[in-house]
């Protein structure tokens, strides 16, 4: 489908299209249109559902642009979200429907009844804790289910942390810069995130800082408004550190707080501050908690075998 939209002549363009037509590429990338752009006239191709979406968010933002008013990333992406999310629930799934992602029809589903009440609880819940062993699916399922939230816009971002503890290496032997440094902590949020959506829109996403992928200490001082915020590995937090992430959650957020209390790595003994925020958190309102277990490991068979082998501990040296 082709659509043509006029501007009106005292339309000021930079600020409804922003330097470098910066949010007219938000909009091609959310919505998969093509957009073009010559003396006045904007033309949309693409599927007629999106053109219609994305000559609406257009009218919209030219509207706001007309009274006076500066648009920025944010903007674009909630006048995006908003309209696509028009007259649909806050969640963009009900209990027991499979969630929707971005790879082609794919939908995930729930392969134990532990992993059912986990999306159950993400889906009712503001902030969400899951517990359990390797293999369980906790990283993988709360990715999906902020990676479903995006797309019928439910949410304007998302955003994966983990903290960047040692498993018995030193940051500092490793080569490269910081980021290098902490990039391999990070791989396993990325792999689930690109099983989930085509590549090239993970990095355009990733551009236009509609996803983040960071360590726990980028968290430091920010509020989170509109997000899907996913925190793997907590088990390796202190329980500073973790009350610093927990008070990041702003205005229409959800909080995902996963991991595996058998393996912590952590120096020095010091408490996990996933287990003391589940200890002193456990009769808060509005948060839900869900410990998967060795039943719910959808891994290959042997890893069952090996959490059972090693019974929940830690091997000495």
């Amino acid at each position: 489908m082709e659509l043509t939209i006029n501007l009106p002549p005292s339309t000021d363009r930079v600020a409804l299209f922003g330097a470098a037509e910066r949010n007219l590429k938000i909009i091609r990338e959310a919505l998969d249109v093509a957009v073009v752009v010559r003396n006045g006239v904007v033309r949309l191709s693409g599927d007629s559902a999106s053109v219609n979406r994305a000559a609406e968010v257009i009218a919209d933002l030219a509207d706001r642009v007309r009274k006076g008013r500066s648009l920025d990333r944010a903007d674009v992406i909630g006048r995006i979200h908003h309209l696509a999310g028009e007259g649909e629930a806050a969640q963009p799934w009900k209990e027991g429907d499979p969630l929707d992602v971005y790879v082609g029809h794919r939908q995930i589903v729930p392969k134990t009844e532990g992993q059912r009440v986990y999306l159950e609880a993400i889906r009712t819940n503001d902030m969400t804790f899951c517990t359990g062993p390797a293999g369980t699916g906790k990283t993988y399922l709360a990715v999906a289910a902020a990676v479903s939230m995006l797309k019928h816009g439910a949410a304007r971002r998302l955003i994966l942390v983990r903290p960047a503890v040692e498993a018995g290496e030193k940051l500092g032997f490793l080569p490269g810069d910081m980021q290098d440094k902490v990039n391999p902590y990070l791989r396993p949020l990325l792999d689930a995130l690109h099983d989930m959506m085509p590549f090239e829109q993970v990095q355009k996403f990733m551009q236009n800082d509609v996803i983040e992928v960071a360590p726990l200490a980028f968290m430091r001082g920010r509020t989170l408004n509109d997000s899907v915020i996913i925190m793997d590995e907590a088990q390796n937090t202190t329980s500073g550190q973790m009350l610093m992430f927990l008070t990041r959650l702003g205005h229409g957020g959800k909080m995902i707080v996963t991991g595996d209390t058998s393996q912590i790595d952590l120096p020095g003994g010091q408490t996990s501050g996933l287990i003391d925020a589940i200890r002193r958190l456990n009769r808060v309102s509005g948060i839900g908690f869900v410990a998967l277990e060795k039943a719910d490991i959808v891994r290959h068979r042997l890893v069952q075998r090996i959490v059972d082998a090693y019974g929940g501990q830690e091997p000495s040296g």
